[in-house]
């Protein structure tokens, strides 16, 4: 999920950047580092649920 949002982020930056659009709070070297920090956050596991396992009968098998 944080690489999708930080595929939107560069997308953002790049729009911006091809439209010469730029404010004081936000502008492409903002975008890129939100960008970045999405990615590095994807990078190291945040927001993946990796002790996930089924629950209930799914789990058992029969034998």
């Amino acid at each position: 999920m944080l690489a999708i949002a930080s595929a939107a982020v560069f997308a953002l930056a790049l729009l911006f950047d091809l439209a010469d659009i730029s404010s004081d709070a936000i502008n492409n070297g903002t975008l890129t580092l939100l960008g970045l920090l999405l990615i590095a956050l994807h990078f190291a596991g945040v927001g993946t649920n990796t002790n996930w396992r089924p629950s209930g009968r799914a789990r058992t098998r029969r034998r």
